[in-house]
């Protein structure tokens, strides 16, 4: 069966509209409730939410689906994904739910499904929760949405768990925290400022509807201003369910997830934790979108760097095959495996903020070292998709991108997997030799697949 639910980070969509409707969220409850029971774990089952306004009605009915099934919920409240990650491995849960649609506007929301080991759940568990939610809507069962009381208790369990991962605190370091209106408005602010440091606090005041809106990791400009009006040693923004950061040094340079793996690899290196055991060298576990200038300066300080296609979590199944302690991407995800099951940003900004208080520099220091190589992303709208080695003219274009930049450059050419999309990235030493190349397979990508309509971003 096609599996017309779950995606790459469980369903999402617009809260309100199927999939995200009462009935479908309540049915997702019920497949999730018979599959705990016939699993024989522990009967219960952690629910966490953002900000947004449909929140607590969908997680009202995703408990009322669980309750046919007398499987008791405990009800985080607002929380972070990783936080009911961490809840769900350490807690007597057998699962944990995470309604949430990380970085997206208010109006959608998502439904997050996660494991008692503390991993998202697998493509073929998903595939069988499907069937089942199919079969409970065809049977048209729908009963009272339940009424839930938040337990305070779990997200004090999982804040205490941040702290204890920093030995030393955080004694006058000067942050600006960008919590994007989200999960973090009022965890992450408590957090640092409990460890010592001084926080201005931007963006933590949600409403329902102001998550994510022009603030938060996809609106640094924000938070570089105000870094720099305040004078502070370091700004960090998070997303709405804060399983990503990103940051920005003194002098206002944006300080990317690529640059986060280099200080951090590095640092994990010198203390001699990169490494699982002497078996595997050190290595960082990254995506094909990361900066070829990280690759360089990791290889520098004697690290290997793995590639993966995007996705946090084909890092993670890589980081889990290869005995990895750190991966992430450039978007501020960030696995610290010796901490977490997933991305988490608060636990990133403790770590990014361990390394400053050990080097005694701030982030403008610590990624010097990083030459950061031109690179032009184009997304191509497509109107059917093929084979690029039944493409000749764009194999010819690639071929000839490669041979012009030898090692020191790449290319990479993808579909997107939930848009007609062809995506071109061209990376190399010269910004206008990039850009040529770029736009000539995009070109040539648009001839070949039948349409002239292209969306351009460039980093």
């Amino acid at each position: 069966m096609a599996r017309a639910l779950f995606g790459t980070d469980g369903i999402r969509g617009v809260a309100g509209q199927p999939p995200l409707d009462p009935k479908t969220a309540q049915a997702v409850g019920g497949a999730l409730g018979r599959w705990v029971i016939e699993s024989k774990q522990d009967h219960q089952v952690v629910i966490g939410m953002d900000t947004r306004e449909s929140g607590p009605w969908l997680a009202a009915e995703v408990a009322a689906g669980l309750a046919r099934h007398h499987v008791k919920v405990e009800f985080a409240g607002v929380t972070t994904t990783p936080g009911v990650a961490y809840l769900a491995k350490h807690g007597p849960f057998a699962a944990g739910v995470m309604i949430s649609a990380s970085h997206n506007p208010y109006q959608d929301n998502g439904i997050k499904l996660i494991g008692h080991a503390g991993y998202k759940l697998t493509d073929e568990q998903e595939e069988d929760l499907e069937k089942e939610i199919f079969s409970l809507l065809d049977r048209g069962s729908y009963s009272a949405p339940e009424r839930l009381v938040v337990n305070a208790g779990l997200d004090r369990t999982y804040v205490d768990h941040l702290a204890a991962t920093l030995t030393g605190g955080l004694n006058g370091l000067r942050i600006v925290a960008d919590c994007a209106n989200g999960s973090a408005s009022l965890l992450a602010p408590e957090l640092f400022e409990r460890l010592g440091a001084r926080v201005h606090c931007i963006h933590c005041s949600p409403d329902g509807r102001n998550i994510n809106l022009n603030c938060g990791s996809l609106h640094l400009e924000v938070l570089r201003a105000a870094v720099l009006e305040q004078k502070a040693d370091v700004g960090v923004a998070f997303d709405g369910d804060a399983d990503r950061a990103l940051f920005v040094a003194r002098s206002g340079k944006i300080i990317d997830g690529d640059a986060v793996l280099f200080l951090t690899g590095r640092y994990l290196k010198e203390q001699g934790q990169l490494s699982v055991d002497d078996g595997h060298p050190p290595m960082v576990v990254a995506t094909v979108m990361s900066n070829l200038g990280l690759e360089r300066a990791l290889c520098a300080h004697g690290i290997g760097m793995i590639r993966t296609p995007v996705g946090d979590k084909y890092v993670l199944e890589e980081m889990l095959r290869r005995g990895a302690v750190l991966g992430g991407e450039q978007s501020g995800h960030i696995i610290f495996h010796r901490y977490a099951t997933a991305g988490d940003g608060m636990l990133t900004a403790l770590r990014v903020f361990e390394v400053m208080r050990h080097a005694g520099a701030g982030l403008d220091e610590l990624t010097q070292e990083i030459e950061v190589y031109p690179q032009r992303l184009v997304n191509v709208r497509i109107k059917e998709r093929k084979r690029l080695e039944d493409l000749p003219a764009v194999t010819a274009e690639i071929r000839a991108a490669e041979d012009s930049f030898g090692d020191s450059g790449r290319v990479l050419v993808r579909f997107s997997g939930t848009e007609p999309l062809a995506r071109v990235m061209v990376e190399g030493p010269e910004l206008d030799r990039v850009e040529a190349f770029a736009n000539r397979i995009a070109s040539s990508i648009r001839s070949a697949l039948g349409s002239d309509d292209a969306n351009q971003a460039s980093h």
